[in-house]
């Protein structure tokens, strides 16, 4: 029996390093979509830093529109879009939103740069700033306070992990005949199917 959500994970698996090899200049850059609670879709887009059989996972600030709207409705969908490769390729990932855990956070804060770590700290994301130079200083209060030691991780700093439900692998064609292969767990069981352009 084809286990076709591994299947679906060497296939994102073999686009995202072909993206890489053709010179993309953000192979791991996705469109992510989550929705207020009127109903009202909003985009942006963030950089894919894990996957594996548990999901895809990006980090960001909690306490920003997106971290709200994933707190109040768990669920998101996600878009690459990869035109240097031989066909353009679009992958569409849909699922619901966990958080990773204390120690994945802690773990990828302490790989970022310092300088992103003590940004994490000096941006209130998705807040109303009065002057850019309220920013600047916030930074300059925060590289006091961190002067010679480890910059730890903001409370509200953190990561989400998209557990799919469903994938599609979107291959241009000439003449809009698209190649599509959705990937889609029902039951507990995950299926493969073509479908029209």
């Amino acid at each position: 029996m084809t286990d076709h959500f591994a299947a679906a994970l060497i296939t994102f698996r073999d686009l995202l390093e072909e993206a890489r090899s053709a010179g993309d200049p953000e192979p791991t850059a996705m469109s992510l979509a989550t929705v207020d609670d009127e109903g009202q879709p909003s985009c942006r887009t963030v950089l894919l830093k894990d996957f594996d059989e548990r999901g895809f996972v990006f980090y960001t600030n909690t306490e920003s529109r997106k971290g709200q709207q994933l707190h109040d409705r768990p669920k998101a969908a996600l878009l690459f879009l990869w035109k240097t490769l031989r066909h353009q390729v679009q992958v569409k990932i849909e699922g619901r939103v966990e958080s990773v855990s204390r120690e994945e956070a802690d773990a990828y804060f302490a790989s970022r740069p310092r300088g992103s770590q003590l940004g994490a700290w000096a941006s209130q994301q998705s807040r109303a700033l009065d002057h850019r130079e309220t920013l600047d200083q916030r930074l300059v209060e925060f590289e006091r306070e961190f002067e010679g030691r480890e910059v730890t991780r903001p409370p509200y700093w953190s990561g989400y992990r998209v557990v799919p439900h469903r994938i599609e692998f979107w291959y241009g064609v000439p003449y809009r005949l698209h190649d599509r292969h959705e990937y889609r767990r029902v039951d507990g069981e995950w299926h493969h199917q073509l479908l029209y352009p």
